[in-house]
């Protein structure tokens, strides 16, 4: 990598000789202008507006212009003579927990090398230190004219700095939040929290930029001349969703992605009213379902075989209560038929006159 820039840390009185290199690169696909009719390329040229002649670089310096219009010229000699201790040093000003530092804070980010051999013993001894103590340096240093904040933290075997914004270039936030009497409920937070569960820790290693991979795809073909295929964008929809069923649809989708069953979502159930707990209950409860259910299970083997013997037991006492009800009433026909024979009288005699 190469080196930006060549100081030195100022430790208390140690002296570490560095280089500074970029930890980052920017991988963005740039574009030139050109005019469309012949393709000719578009430049910016710099024009004094009173003459209208074109400015070469030699005869360009800095200005700053006061809020009454005063137009004050400032050459980099003037800078130059400024007093700067951080022009070729990086100074720590203390030492802080990495949690005091603001994430909105953090700015570019540089890898800093011992810079020859004398420099590499007094190096470690501050990685090994700022390890030891899990904690990040502070450090003001001037770089491109200005003077800045940065971070120093240990990053595998080296000392890394972050440019840090000065606190008073943060905003506060006055006026972003949402209207503070919007509410959110249990249950809504228990399927934000299923989603959450469900999509589980993102791979960092595996992110990357999908856009600029299409927009490579897509010069690739026009220099190739082939077609281009247009991909219909889906239409955001301006409609009022339903919050839950939105949750519960996410929960169902991150589910079928992951390869699980999305059936069933989470085990949380639609609470009526604004109280907390319910949907707490309804998740214990229903925790507590597959233990009843497995129980069975276990025993269902003993309990099989009685319920068959039951059974039979069973029919067998109602074919013998069968047989018992057909003897009485094979007894009450038969008295039946021998009244009738008493009882029916036999032929008349007839007389002659």
């Amino acid at each position: 990598m190469r080196s930006i820039w060549n100081g030195s840390i100022s430790f208390g009185l140690v002296s570490i000789p560095v280089k500074l290199m970029n930890a980052t690169e920017n991988h963005a696909i740039s574009f030139r202008q050109i005019h469309v009719e012949d393709g000719g390329r578009i430049r910016y040229r710099k024009v004094c507006e009173l003459d209208e002649e074109e400015v070469p670089a030699s005869e360009t310096v800095k200005a700053y212009e006061d809020a009454d219009g005063t137009v004050i010229p400032v050459t980099d000699e003037d800078l130059a003579s400024l007093p700067l201790p951080t022009a070729k040093t990086i100074e720590i000003e203390g030492f802080v927990p990495s949690s005091a530092i603001d994430p909105l804070q953090l700015d570019s980010a540089y890898y800093l090398s011992a810079n020859g051999v004398p420099a590499a013993k007094p190096y470690a001894l501050l990685r090994e230190a700022l390890r030891r103590s899990g904690k990040v340096a502070v450090a003001k240093y001037a770089l491109r004219g200005r003077e800045r904040l940065g971070m120093l933290r240990v990053v595998d075997d080296v000392i890394a700095m972050h440019g840090l914004l000065w606190p008073d270039e943060i905003r506060a936030p006055e006026g972003v939040a949402p209207d503070s009497g919007v509410k959110v409920r249990d249950a809504e937070l228990d399927l934000a929290d299923a989603l959450m569960n469900t999509l589980g820790d993102a791979d960092m290693d595996t992110l990357h930029d999908d856009y600029r991979e299409a927009v490579e795809e897509l010069v690739a073909a026009k220099a190739a001349g082939e077609p281009v295929a247009e991909e219909e964008a889906e239409k955001p929809e301006g409609k009022v969703i339903d919050l839950m069923a939105a949750l519960e649809s996410s929960v169902r989708a991150a589910k079928e992605s992951h390869g699980e069953d999305g059936g069933e979502v989470a085990d949380v159930h639609h609470i009526g009213s604004g109280r907390s707990g319910g949907a707490k209950k309804s998740g214990a409860s229903s925790k507590r379902a597959p233990s009843k259910k497995a129980a069975p299970k276990k025993t269902a083997p003993k309990k099989t075989a009685p319920k068959k013997t039951a059974g039979k037991k069973t029919a067998a006492k109602k074919t013998a209560a069968e047989k018992t009800a057909e003897k009485p009433t094979a007894k009450k026909s038969a008295a039946k038929k021998s009244a009738a024979k008493k009882t029916s009288p036999g032929p008349r005699k007839r007389t002659s006159a």
